[in-house]
């Protein structure tokens, strides 16, 4: 008597030409799952999709958006406070860059973003973000998925869970790192307990070439028809084997997955490959693996990603984290950073993208208005960990640009006209997608769970 192999037997079999089906598994935002899928707005959304330019390791807001001139009246004297008491320093140390009214709207921008000044009408600048704890791992968390601790689905997640994707060929949601060692890591970018399908997919842009971005994609033996021809035959026995099953709807979406991961052959390959744009856009942006990374990121969200992580590292591989020399370091920093995400913002709109693409630029919090001294050097000076105020800027996708929110005190130590938690923040991310923060939940473990936990406001004053 003839029997039908095995699923397992089947894959072993087929598997040459399927490098990418066990991560289009945990990316095909289509599939169904148990707990539900994809369900639409809420109500109708301003933008469609997220590119996060985050700057891990805090970029210091009084060396950027937040101008504080008063700290030259109080250079060297010792911060006042609990939490301040031990400053590690020499006191406050007042910003060395000039500050400039840039654009029609006069926002004052340092002298080391000269690039963001050309698009600053773009763009709104929240001046009084703050989070709960000033070190990295915890705020890292709590920035990408509202929680301090690693147990929470990721902002991309739950967008992509809310709204699924707008293309059946590409995942719905991509991280793009410039090595595999980002502190903290995936916990960032995470499902957590959201079905599977709403993982992001992680690509290392170290090296941007398109077969190095997609490894494995391509099969190196068999025709797309031959291809197709075996996906076909593989989908009826995994039919024959889920109809025994009750419809159980996690096969269902591992059935879609495989869909999904064959026509990202075509798709994919397409869209990671750099060199398909012009020379002058590459130059636009610079040669950076962040500069690389922003261009790639328009790509994908001009082909339908619904989300996309770009994370930042200079050109010598080192992060916002600028506890020495900082005033030396803070340039480079900018240097990078600045050229590209000006390129992206001007880029989106010239694509007339700019309009249904949010922009976010972002550490997990600022830098202290005061000085940190390593190994008594001075005239090195560093920054420490600040999170009770730091600034945060946005761009396109509903946001009112050409304008300033919030404020932090005299010498930038607190948020205190009207504060943005990081709550506040994706509360704002999810409305300009048309999703309610409140009414985006999901059951697990007997209670309803939300990005914004039990708190956050639509931050409506910025709204266009």
């Amino acid at each position: 008597m003839t029997t039908l192999n095995s699923r397992r037997q089947v894959l072993q079999r087929m598997c040459a030409g399927f490098g990418m089906v066990g991560l289009a598994a945990l990316i095909d935002p289509r599939a169904a799952s148990a707990a539900g899928a994809s369900r639409g707005p809420h109500f109708a959304p301003r933008a469609k999709r997220v590119i996060f330019l985050f700057m891990n390791g805090g970029p210091s807001h009084v060396d950027t958006f937040d101008p504080k001139p008063a700290l030259r009246d109080y250079a060297g004297q010792q911060p006042s406070g609990a939490l301040y008491r031990k400053s590690k320093g020499s006191g406050y140390m007042p910003s060395p860059l000039e500050f400039r009214p840039c654009g029609q709207s006069g926002i004052e921008l340092s002298e080391t973003l000269p690039n963001i000044a050309r698009v600053i009408d773009e763009c709104c600048v929240i001046r009084s973000m703050h989070t709960d704890v000033p070190n990295h791992e915890p705020a890292l968390l709590q920035m990408h998925t509202g929680n301090v601790q690693p147990i929470r689905p990721s902002l991309g997640s739950w967008l992509l869970y809310g709204l699924g994707s707008e293309n059946q060929n590409l995942p719905g949601y991509v991280v793009l790192r410039p090595s595999p060692k980002i502190v903290v890591g995936p916990a960032l970018w995470s499902n957590s307990f959201l079905p599977a399908e709403f993982q992001a997919t992680s690509v290392v842009t170290a090296d941007t070439q398109v077969e190095k971005l997609m490894a494995n994609i391509r099969n190196p033996r068999l025709s797309y028809a031959e291809q197709r021809e075996q996906l076909d035959l593989l989908e009826q026995i995994n039919r024959l084997h889920m109809a025994g099953r009750d419809g159980d709807a996690q096969l269902d979406g591992q059935i879609k997955a495989m869909e999904t991961a064959f026509h990202m052959q075509r798709q994919a390959m397409s869209t990671f490959d750099l060199a398909r744009e012009p020379d002058h856009v590459q130059r636009m942006y610079g040669d950076s693996v962040f500069a690389r990374s922003c261009l790639l990121a328009r790509r994908l969200v001009e082909d339908g990603v619904r989300f996309v992580t770009v994370y930042y590292t200079s050109t010598d591989n080192q992060p916002w984290d600028t506890h020495a020399n900082h005033d030396e370091r803070h340039r480079k920093l900018c240097s990078d950073s600045d050229r590209a995400t000006a390129a992206l913002i001007a880029d989106l709109k010239a694509r007339g993208l700019l309009d249904e693409t949010l922009v976010v630029w972002s550490g997990e919090f600022g830098r202290t208005p005061y000085s940190e001294i390593r190994e008594n050097s001075k005239d090195k000076a560093g920054r420490d960990h600040h999170h009770t105020a730091f600034s945060t800027l946005l761009a396109g996708g509903g946001v009112r640009g050409g304008t300033v929110y919030g404020a932090s005190d005299e010498l930038g130590m607190n948020a205190v006209d009207s504060p943005v938690h990081v709550h506040d923040l994706h509360a704002t991310v999810l409305h300009l997608l048309g999703l309610d923060h409140e009414r985006l939940t999901y059951r697990y473990a007997g209670r309803d769970f939300r990005l914004t936990d039990l708190s956050g406001r639509v931050v409506r004053e910025i709204l266009a």
